[in-house]
């Protein structure tokens, strides 16, 4: 499908009512160049729309090849938000270009208000395209104001009350405001227990705030209490996926996806973020073989101990993995919260001394009846339940501690913990063998 084919069916679907997201597949496997052709055929409403529903980094790319005047046409037909968003992925330079662009617009939105608070932050994903109103008007002059402000405000479930300061006072929803009587003044209907958030605060807690509330927005405000701005639900969900995904990336050693394309990331970035694990991984595994040969002679006297190594380091690597992803998906979660880090930890060791000891008394039975010997088994079996309880420990330990010195979690809970797990279950279990050596010959 050539550009002007390709233009057409976008404005036929964008007319008959398609959403902007079903329509980004088509353009997403263009090369840039096709692209920025494709954005100055079409309006600068439909680009704005096509725009925002691409990735971050695939929108930088897009604005760098455009013309200024059409640079300045997308940006402030899209939502504050998601212009401020686009524009924190440019570089200083370019950001202070496009901003410049913008000022010599009739009406300029102050996106360099919303671009000084950090990007990960309620200031950094809040929109000031909302609604606000004094208190002491009528229900009947809010409406009329309704009809005139509407079209500009991102979304109508809420209408803020704010005083001659702009403190924020009070919240109501439409529901409220339609079904009050004329004459009603907003201060006798508005709830004044507002949920809100601080600017400075970190978007992953704005989620569970969000969350926790159902709510469709969330007002910002400063620490002053005046209000800044909204938080959408849709950024939320945009928010809990960014974050969600990180988490999981980062688990894996693998946090060169973030922000990036993932079939194109480069090769030399992806071997360089992935890298240090592997040596982390791989200095454990020297720690560990230095280990298994410091127990050389126990091995030698007794050589069906090594058939069992496989099985117990397996068991508690997969125990120190459950309990270090669920902690740390808990963290993120908000499920475990600061008051109950403890208490749980304290129930994820009971939990893998229970884990250790059927998984121990299983193995044990294996060994002594397919060797005879019941030192065997107790030695294995022993060797599993501390195996197991220490992973336990460990997965939890280790990103508990790294969350009470600020360091993510989901950073250390994949290789540290293994190295870590790894070296004391070979430790404890040629500990084991070698006290119990003689019964075992």
């Amino acid at each position: 499908m050539n550009i002007n084919e390709l233009y057409s069916s976008i404005t036929r679907a964008l007319e008959e009512g398609a959403h902007p997201g079903d329509l980004v597949d088509l353009i997403e496997d263009l090369e840039i160049e096709e692209q920025v052709k494709l954005m100055h055929r079409l309006s600068s409403e439909d680009a704005s729309l096509i725009l925002q529903e691409m990735e971050d980094f695939e929108q930088a790319e897009i604005i760098r090849n455009l013309d200024q005047d059409r640079v300045k046409e997308i940006l402030t037909n899209l939502a504050s938000d998601d212009a401020a968003d686009l524009l924190g992925k440019l570089t200083p330079e370019e950001t202070e270009e496009m901003l410049q662009l913008i000022d010599q617009e009739e009406e300029p939105v102050d996106f360099g208000s919303l671009l000084k608070y950090p990007e990960e932050s309620a200031g950094g994903i809040m929109t000031t395209e909302f609604i606000s109103l004094p208190a002491d008007i009528p229900v009947e002059d809010a409406i009329e104001r309704l009809r005139e402000i509407a079209p500009e405000a991102e979304t109508i479930y809420y209408v803020y009350v704010v005083d001659e300061e702009g403190r924020l006072i009070g919240v109501l929803s439409m529901r409220d405001l339609i079904a009050a009587s004329d004459g009603t003044l907003l201060k006798s209907i508005m709830r004044t227990n507002v949920i809100s958030v601080n600017a400075a605060l970190d978007q992953e807690e704005v989620a569970r705030v969000v969350s926790k509330y159902d709510l469709l927005a969330v007002p910002v405000i400063d620490d002053q209490g005046r209000l800044l701005g909204i938080i959408t639900v849709d950024d939320v969900i945009d928010v809990m996926e960014q974050e969600a995904t990180e988490d999981i990336y980062r688990l894996a050693g693998a946090s060169e996806i973030v922000d990036m394309e993932l079939t194109e990331a480069p090769v030399s970035k992806v071997v360089r973020l992935r890298l240090p694990w592997l040596m982390i991984s791989m200095v454990g595994g020297f720690i560990s073989g230095s280990v298994i040969g410091g127990y050389e002679s126990t091995l030698e006297a007794i050589v069906v101990l090594a058939v069992f190594i496989p099985v117990i380091m397996d068991m508690g690597g997969n125990v120190g993995t459950q309990s270090s992803t669920i902690f740390v998906r808990g963290l993120a979660t908000g499920e475990i919260d600061r008051g109950e880090v403890w208490p749980y930890f304290f129930r994820e060791v009971k939990i893998g001394v229970t884990l250790g000891l059927i998984c121990g008394s299983i193995i044990s039975v294996a060994a002594y009846l397919w060797q005879g010997n019941p030192y065997l088994g107790l030695v294995v079996g022993f060797s599993m339940l501390a195996t197991i309880s220490v992973a336990a420990l460990i997965g939890t330990l280790v990103p508990l501690i790294c969350s009470m010195n600020n360091i993510d979690p989901a950073i250390t809970a994949g290789p540290f913990v293994t190295t870590i797990k790894d070296v004391t279950g070979l430790m404890i279990y040629f500990v084991v063998a070698t006290t119990f050596l003689e019964y075992l010959r």
